[in-house]
């Protein structure tokens, strides 16, 4: 059996007029995540993991930000695209595990609804996708509610 790993990370600044959007949810706060896609700071950076694995590269190669094709993109279309990807090299999604890092909003109560976006866009059960929400204590970007970041690491198999 052909097993990989892959770590992914994404940062998006926060912005006023844009919805926040975290795992596929659609969460209520007073700015959005600014990007030109949906900028969910959370699939980017599973997409990123889950790619790398694959040594396929970043979802920068695969939707750039200068095509119009992927302006205001919904990144689960484009997750469920990368698992098509990895599919056509063989490989398929084993776990994922996640680290949101975002000062407000409290993503606890929306966390059981990411991990069920994810499991679904992934083709696995909802017991091999974790996400975890934590803070960085007012400190740095992200504490001073400038923006947001994840870290994501996957297991893919052949």
């Amino acid at each position: 059996m052909d097993i990989r790993i892959g770590h992914g990370y994404d940062v998006h600044r926060f912005s006023e007029g844009r919805k926040l959007i975290v795992g596929g949810v659609t969460i209520p706060f007073k700015s959005g995540l600014l990007g030109h896609s949906d900028a969910d700071v959370l699939l980017h950076a599973i997409s990123d993991a889950l790619l790398g694995a694959a040594a396929l590269g970043d979802i920068g190669k695969h939707f750039p930000d200068i095509d119009e094709k992927y302006k205001d993109a919904d990144s689960r279309v484009l997750l469920k695209e990368v698992v098509g990807l990895i599919k056509d090299k063989g490989y398929e999604v084993s776990n994922i595990d996640a680290t949101v890092v975002m000062q407000k909003p409290k993503l606890a109560p929306f966390i059981d609804e990411m991990r069920k976006n994810i499991a679904g866009d992934c083709r696995v059960s909802i017991d091999a996708v974790n996400v975890k929400a934590t803070t960085e204590e007012k400190l740095g970007f992200t504490g001073e509610l400038l923006g947001a970041s994840a870290h994501a690491v996957c297991i893919i198999k052949r």
